[in-house]
């Protein structure tokens, strides 16, 4: 973060001081909400969450060296005293992004796919200079001023997920850090419940192209007929990607290899290149195409772009991780979160790591319910498990209650299937499950909505079994 001073924090977030003797001391450290992670001369947002509040540890982090809190009320230690700690940080992010005209802000969203996608763009920006862009999913109105705040007057590139579970949220967001590449990748079911449908999500994701300047650039899936309707709600020039030949950045003679990674030949503007990624799924062809947009957009060749896409690696947690166990099973955590589209790719990633012939792998799809599909709960899980014998996926177990009943149903309905789909109640059902049956060679997919926690049944068939370590 730039260096402020308390006085100056105060007014750009409309605080007052309090038990501040010296107006004047600078904030030289990061802002953090966690006060764990306080650094000396650091500022301490005091939030209030569901389970903790801030207030309660702000004396223990001035003690370990922040220089003021930024607080809701007064708190016996220096602090900036706001009627709202959360907008306050929104306050202060656009008061330091606002300082830094040279900085390059790229604000991207999606259903499925904004954080793998943010971290490609990081690591194709990061060799064209200094780019704030840290691994996870930062992207509400506490991640994401958080991540701004991180930038100074060397970043040449600041870029920032932007989340929604409602409209208004994205404009919000856009209006703390305004971008001037923006970036959506498509519109899906994640959240459908919440919206009330796909129409409406297409309405509260295209709040990032609205934001643009004239002279921006909106980066649209031309692949994507929802998306495509944001063409006509944006002042920016619009640039396409995707398989279409409607995209700039498009990609053809895509392609997987025996381990589910994508080959594909990149062409651009500028020219083609062949490129292999590291990552696994075909569906990460669509979020490279997007990360070689915005990068091409900012100045990188299609030689450099390609090369760097080859060389990017999954950088947030439980996103498509594999990992193989000494044993030769192969573990594959994508446990963050779900949503039908996301578990579809998956499954086809799934399909792919099998292999053909005799030396066919058996498969795992561990699926656990996908939350806030409102009425198409019922149809999207039934679907999903109606896929995974159409990929014949070795066995299903679907994990957990009414939604994970009608997965399993939808499996068992699609063919004539003995057992190869089980329902288990919970996490630790599976774990005794799997260590059970599962044999060496094996591809086990992990995948479901986050507050599932099926990341713990991932982490039980890794611990002490010889895992090899690094994701492959």
């Amino acid at each position: 973060m730039i260096a402020l001073t308390l006085a100056e924090v105060a007014t750009a977030v409309g605080g007052t001081l309090h038990d501040a003797p010296d107006p004047q001391t600078p904030i030289t450290a990061p802002v953090v909400v966690d006060s764990r992670q306080v650094q000396p001369g650091g500022l301490f947002a005091a939030v209030q969450g569901e389970q903790v509040d801030g207030h309660d540890f702000a004396a223990k982090a001035v003690a370990d060296g922040a220089a003021a809190v930024l607080a809701a009320r007064p708190v016996g230690v220096p602090a900036v005293v706001v009627d709202d700690v959360v907008a306050a940080l929104g306050l202060l992010a656009r008061a330091v992004v606002d300082r830094l005209p040279d900085t390059a802000v790229v604000g991207l969203t999606g259903s499925s796919g904004k954080t793998s996608t943010k971290d490609l763009i990081g690591q194709l920006l990061r060799r064209l200079g200094p780019t704030v862009c840290p691994a996870g999913n930062f992207n509400n109105e506490i991640g994401l001023p958080l991540t701004a705040l991180q930038a100074d007057h060397g970043t040449r590139f600041l870029v920032l997920e932007m989340g929604a579970r409602g409209k208004g949220h994205i404009a919000y967001l856009t209006g703390l850090t305004p971008p001037r590449i923006g970036l959506v990748l498509n519109v899906g079911s994640a959240h459908s419940g919440e919206f009330g449908g796909k129409a409406a999500i297409a309405e509260a994701k295209g709040e990032l192209v609205e934001s643009l300047p004239a002279d921006g650039v909106a980066v649209l899936n031309a692949d994507d007929p929802l998306v495509r309707t944001m063409a006509g709600r944006t002042r920016a020039r619009v640039v396409w990607f995707g398989e279409s030949e409607q995209a700039q950045f498009r990609a053809t003679d895509v392609r997987l290899d025996a381990s589910g990674r994508p080959s594909f030949t990149l062409t651009t503007p500028a020219g083609s290149a062949s490129v292999t990624l590291r990552l696994y799924g075909e569906h990460h062809v669509s979020n490279a195409l997007a990360a070689a947009a915005v990068a091409g957009e900012l100045g990188m060749s299609v030689d450099d772009t390609a090369a760097a896409l080859g060389e990017a690696d999954a950088l947030s947690r439980w996103r498509m991780e594999v990992v193989e166990r000494a044993d030769g099973v192969t573990v594959v955590n994508d446990a963050y979160n779900a949503n039908p589209e996301s578990v579809r790719a998956a499954l086809r990633t799934l399909a792919a790591m099998a292999g053909t012939g005799e030396e066919r792998r058996r498969t795992w799809a561990v699926l656990g319910e996908m939350r806030e599909l409102g009425e198409e709960t019922l149809a999207e899980h039934d679907a999903i498990g109606r896929l995974a014998v159409r990929l014949n996926i070795t066995k299903v177990v679907a994990v957990g209650g009414r939604e994970a009943a009608w997965l399993d149903m939808g499996a068992k309905n699609e063919g004539s299937w003995g057992e190869e789909s089980v329902l288990v109640s919970d996490a630790d059902a599976a774990v005794e499950l799997l260590r059970d049956q599962v044999r060496p060679g094996d591809v086990v997919l992990v995948k479901a909505s986050r507050a599932a926690g099926l990341e713990r049944v991932a982490e039980a068939l890794l611990a002490g079994d010889g895992a090899t370590g690094a994701a492959k």
